[in-house]
């Protein structure tokens, strides 16, 4: 987390430091640090000096408070420059999301949540990118595991106390805060030319896993270009690996959030028949439309669009970048009984579900994108 430090003016020893978030500093201070200070006669500095600092350190904590909204605004814009290189790069989201406003409230084209795919290696994993959201009040989720993909990830709530729900004007990025999926692929466990080829990459790389939110905000890799021998050699082994050594930290989707719509659109499945009608293919990896077992998640993503991408060896080939996902969370059955005006987030199945998003996944795969083309 950020920190913040009090210096007390009456004396040079350097006070206990308060780990605050940006956010909300009232609820997020965790822990005060151990020093040692030294004896002035028989009074213990330490003593003076945390007695001391009580009426400053709830100065600064209100201080403090004053800025959550500049906080907050701050964080919209790195997202807001994360949206923009994904809307740039990715045609069909746009035109998707032109539509859909076109005959809704564009207010209302708010997000589910946004994703991103990382190399679990040497600090590039979901941390990476996770430590920005965390420093801003998100609070980690539940853990979901891919064995067959060779994968895990961790979602994150919104910040709590803050208008990430009904409270909040705008659509997109300036709209309810979103949760964020990070998924890691589990370098560990590819064979050992797949490893050797990452881990070459990564060496390239240095510390650029302490700068991942800034490379998603430009569109930018924080390792060396690849060569295309080594894309095609990763996309044998994982396609995932392939996906993440082009397109590195950058938005991996965006997802409508359907039920805060207010046309016929709501419903999932009349979005999805309204998408395939307008020309736009979906994800058809375990059927369109992806429900969780208690049938509370439903889900369905368009198949990625590809983008011209030049190698570093010359080779300019067209590669899988980025894909728009639709969510509708049904209302728990403790709250059937609410009206629809009484409705909240809160009342709505939250999470994740690892069936369909292993199928989601899918949105990227060459099989899905032959079938896009086909």
């Amino acid at each position: 987390m950020k920190m913040l430090s009090l210096y007390s003016t009456a004396m040079t020893a350097k006070l206990p430091s308060l780990y605050l978030s940006p956010i909300n500093p009232r609820f997020s201070i965790i822990s005060l640090e151990k020093k040692s200070f030294p004896m002035t006669g028989s009074r213990n500095l330490c003593t003076t000096i945390v007695h001391a600092s009580r009426s400053e350190v709830d100065h600064q904590i209100s201080r403090f408070q004053g800025h959550e909204e500049e906080s907050l605004s701050l964080m919209r814009s790195v997202l807001g420059s994360m949206e923009r290189v994904y809307l740039k790069r990715n045609p069909t989201a746009k035109a998707i999301l032109d539509l859909v406003k076109s005959v809704d409230d564009a207010d209302r084209v708010c997000y589910d949540h946004l994703a991103f795919r990382t190399f679990g290696l040497k600090g590039h994993g979901i941390d990476s990118m996770a430590s920005f959201f965390l420093d801003y009040g998100y609070k980690q989720q539940g853990e979901l595991r891919f064995p067959a993909k060779k994968l895990k990830a961790l979602w994150f709530s919104p910040p709590s106390g803050l208008p990430h729900e009904d409270a909040a004007t705008g659509g997109g990025v300036n709209g309810p805060l979103p949760r964020i999926f990070i998924s890691e692929l589990l370098v560990d466990q590819l064979n050992p030319q797949a490893q050797e080829i990452i881990e070459k990459y990564i060496g390239t790389s240095g510390s650029g896993y302490k700068h991942a939110t800034l490379a998603s905000a430009l569109g930018s890799l924080t390792w060396k270009k690849p060569l295309f021998s080594d894309f095609q050699q990763l996309a044998k082994e994982s396609e995932y690996a392939a996906w993440t050594l082009v397109n590195g930290y950058a938005l991996n989707h965006v997802t409508i959030s359907t039920h805060r719509l207010k046309t016929h659109l709501t419903n999932i499945k009349s979005l999805n028949l309204f998408l395939q009608e307008n020309g736009f293919r979906l994800n058809s990896e375990g059927g369109v439309l992806k429900v969780s077992p208690d049938g509370l998640l439903l889900q369905s993503s368009t198949v990625a669009d590809s983008i011209s991408f030049k190698f570093s060896d010359g080779f300019t080939e067209s590669v899988p970048c980025s894909y728009i996902e639709f969510a509708e969370r049904l209302v728990l059955p403790q709250y059937k009984n609410l009206r629809a005006e009484e409705l909240k987030e809160f009342h709505r199945r939250d999470g994740f579900e690892v069936g369909n998003a292993d199928k989601i996944f899918e949105s990227t795969s060459k099989e899905q994108l032959t079938r896009r083309t086909g």
